[in-house]
């Protein structure tokens, strides 16, 4: 499974999206346009990515831009896994 289909994955299941959840894309804004995204989301989320792709997520890498859409969030998955 590619890194795109793994972080969609990871936001379908902690968000509980049901078939609804089909709808998000890479292109699909998060932050103020998915309700079920609040902030115990957001730490389940980065916490299922920490586990999911083997790496730790500093408190001062996490800001707003990082949940602007799908796409953002795997961007900052591929940069930790290239760094």
């Amino acid at each position: 499974m590619s890194i795109d289909e793994e972080v969609l994955k990871i936001l379908r299941s902690v968000l509980q999206v049901g078939p609804g959840g089909a709808q998000l894309r890479a292109d699909s804004a998060l932050m103020g346009n998915v309700a079920e995204l609040d902030s115990m989301a957001v730490v389940s989320i980065l916490t299922a990515i920490e586990e999911k792709f083997g790496f730790s997520i500093d408190d001062d890498e996490v800001d707003g831009r990082m949940f602007a859409s799908v796409s953002s969030l795997t961007h900052f998955v591929r940069a930790k896994l290239d760094s």
